[in-house]
């Protein structure tokens, strides 16, 4: 039985079409607002609980609903109450806002399918804290895991390598970033994405998150991680093992693979996705520029600082980031200035420490207000 929580976004449908493929059971949906979907959702796989964060929204959801037997919830405690539905959670709510469904789902003995890479950014060490199955979505995450399981290896004596696409301004000038429209920053090479993962693909922060979320996952140094730009995105991503061995996961830019992995472990089910050609395309490696794209190597000092000093400015950078891509989003900001106003939050809440979901969650509102795009 699943409990899908983000189910309106891109991995939440994507889930939806595994399980009924797989012929598993949907205990619950949870979004924010989306009625007309989560009710086309509800109706397609008939849970007996379906919650939207939204309470209006949840109200006209109830009324549309009403000829079935469904049960309607609402609000935080309603999403946090359909994450519990199901012995695995797939935790796809997008931002700071799929953490508290995380915790719930792990409180009731839930496996996590983790698709909500800030949960593990804002929050690993409290997260990771808990002695909770938890199997990540993410490809890059999904390959990493699934390499390791070739090997008894200690984490200490491990090389995490995770691939990147490069995004649509690979290969840009600074001076091309400064003009970049949102058509183009949204218009990703390779993956159909929601806009905020999209934008934060262009800038790297996407890669510079799932760095942060390696380093919690897998419990490795931030040395011992390194991200290679592969274009192709045929290799999710790899390990590299003491002896001199590299293993990579390869296949095409479906995720259906690592959602179908994450709520199978340790089975390998009959897919959806076609295999790997290894004919129809090459395979190219360059190193990340990190002097173009700040986000990322803001990200990986943040990592550093956390891991050495034990503080929790990877939540400062959550909140910042967040904040303006929102803002990026609205037209409130140039493309050009996201990492700059990352870069002002990290100044100013240098060296904090956020342990407890509710120092997380003041952090959380606190970098938003100082920014307040």
């Amino acid at each position: 039985m699943l409990s899908i929580i983000g189910s309106t976004g891109s991995i939440g449908r994507s889930t939806i079409e595994v399980a009924r493929h797989l012929g598993l059971d949907v205990a619950s949906l949870a979004a924010n607002r989306n009625v007309k979907l989560i009710e086309q959702q509800a109706r397609l796989v008939k849970p007996r609980v379906v919650a939207l964060l939204d309470e209006n929204a949840a109200r006209e959801l109830k009324t549309a609903l009403a000829d079935t037997d469904t049960h309607v919830l609402s609000g935080a405690e309603g999403v946090n109450e359909a994450a519990q539905a199901g012995a695995t959670l797939v935790a796809a709510a997008s931002g700071i806002a799929g953490l508290a469904p995380v915790l719930a789902g792990i409180a009731s003995g839930s496996r996590i399918a983790l698709a909500n890479k800030e949960t593990l950014v804002a929050a690993g060490k409290l997260v990771m804290s808990y002695d909770a199955d938890i199997i990540p979505v993410d490809s890059e995450h999904s390959a990493i895991f699934q390499c390791i399981q070739t090997s008894v290896t200690p984490s200490s004596q491990l090389k995490l390598i995770l691939t990147c696409s490069g995004g649509p301004y690979r290969g840009a000038t600074p001076e091309e970033l400064e003009n970049a429209t949102l058509e183009r920053t949204l218009r990703h090479p390779k993956w159909n994405m929601g806009a905020k993962i999209t934008v934060d693909s262009a800038t790297l922060m996407n890669k510079g998150l799932e760095f942060i979320e390696a380093m919690r996952l897998f419990d490795v140094a931030p040395s011992q991680i390194r991200v290679v730009i592969h274009p192709e995105c045929v290799i999710h991503s790899a390990v590299e093992f003491p002896d001199g061995a590299t293993i990579a996961q390869l296949g095409s830019a479906d995720m259906r693979v690592p959602i179908a992995y994450a709520i199978t472990y340790p089975k390998r089910l009959p897919g959806l996705s076609e295999p790997f050609d290894f004919f129809s395309t090459g395979l190219t490696f360059e190193p990340p520029r990190r002097d173009v794209f700040r986000c990322l190597a803001l990200a990986e000092l943040c990592a550093e600082r956390d891991y050495v000093n034990g503080t929790n400015e990877c939540c400062v950078l959550n909140a910042a980031n967040e904040a303006a891509v929102a803002a990026y989003l609205n037209n409130k900001l140039s493309f050009a200035r996201i990492p700059c106003i990352i870069e002002e939050a990290l100044e100013k809440f240098s060296g904090v420490r956020a342990d407890s979901y509710h120092e997380i969650v003041v952090l959380d509102e606190t970098v938003r207000s100082f920014i307040c795009l």
